[in-house]
């Protein structure tokens, strides 16, 4: 049996030495560039390996391809190969922000054809709630060979999501926080507001008070409402730099939603063209 969407503390608690399966710690801050690698220095889930966001989850900039660019496929697969992740291995993802991270490492996954891959429901705060021990202890990391399956198809570009303003034949799903999808108190991207025809919802709105996701049944009916009919094939996930999207489109995959896409430039791609045309306001 594999997981593919959220795995539970007991769950993972279960297979925590298992050979077979390799746990990620994704913890990060967009402020503070060390914040999650001093974080997993001082205690992490016992045998958890890091991923920063910036150096193993993103590729380099350019200046016009967003704040968090793709990696070359071969790229990241051989940094996960590197954490000794082969084709076989089952991945757990966790973070401490409701799963923004994880589910960012969860997507690239899928995107390089590795779909036993879950995040920690609740992350590492459910994680010690429940009385699991931590340690500082650095994992014997055996290196692996990981052959790519790239799937292009779970990801879209900038011209799709330009053409799209006249078809209208996409839906997309703006995942910030409804004030920056407004075009307020914009402090990560030079431009505020949010692409023509989107709608907004933000990835918090996924989670219950306690940081685990809501149940499938009530995240089916609060997508089936923004979806409004549409086949989730096609619904678009974006938002500033590709990463909180992903939570969106793994919500989606956990209500039974699958098939929806990513947008990996998201808004900070859209506005690095000031010829590209900007909505503010709630629509």
């Amino acid at each position: 049996m594999s997981f593919n969407t959220l795995i539970s503390v007991a769950a993972l608690a279960e297979h925590l030495d298992d050979p077979n399966w390799v746990v990620c710690d994704c913890r990060h801050d967009l402020m503070q560039y060390g914040a999650g690698r001093a974080a997993y220095a001082q205690g992490h889930i016992p045998g958890a390996r890091f991923l920063h966001l910036d150096e193993d989850l993103s590729g380099p900039k350019t200046g016009v391809n967003g704040r968090h660019p793709l990696p070359h496929a071969v790229t990241f697969t051989l940094r996960l190969a590197a954490l000794g992740i082969d084709n076989r291995k089952q991945v757990v993802a966790y973070d401490n922000a409701g799963g923004v991270y994880a589910a960012r490492l969860w997507w690239m996954l899928r995107w390089v054809g590795h779909t036993a891959a879950a995040v920690l429901d609740g992350g590492i705060d459910a994680w010690v709630k429940a009385g699991k021990a931590l340690n500082t202890a650095a994992p014997d990391s055996k290196p692996a060979t990981y052959n790519p399956n790239p799937q292009p198809q779970l990801a879209v570009n900038t011209q799709t999501v330009a053409a799209n303003l006249a078809s209208g034949k996409l839906r997309v799903l703006d995942a910030r926080s409804p004030d920056r999808f407004r075009g307020e108190n914009e402090t990560l991207d030079p431009v505020a507001g949010h692409i023509p025809g989107a709608a907004n919802r933000f990835f918090k709105t996924n989670l219950r008070e306690d940081g685990t996701f809501k149940a499938a049944e009530t995240l089916k009916q609060e997508f089936a409402a923004l979806l409004n009919g549409q086949d989730p094939s096609d619904i678009v996930h974006q938002c500033g730099s590709g990463v909180t999207a992903c939570h969106n489109l793994l919500a989606m995959e956990v209500a039974g939603l699958g098939g929806s896409r990513l947008y990996p430039g998201s808004w900070s791609e859209w506005v690095s063209d000031r010829k590209r045309p900007v909505a503010v306001g709630a629509t």
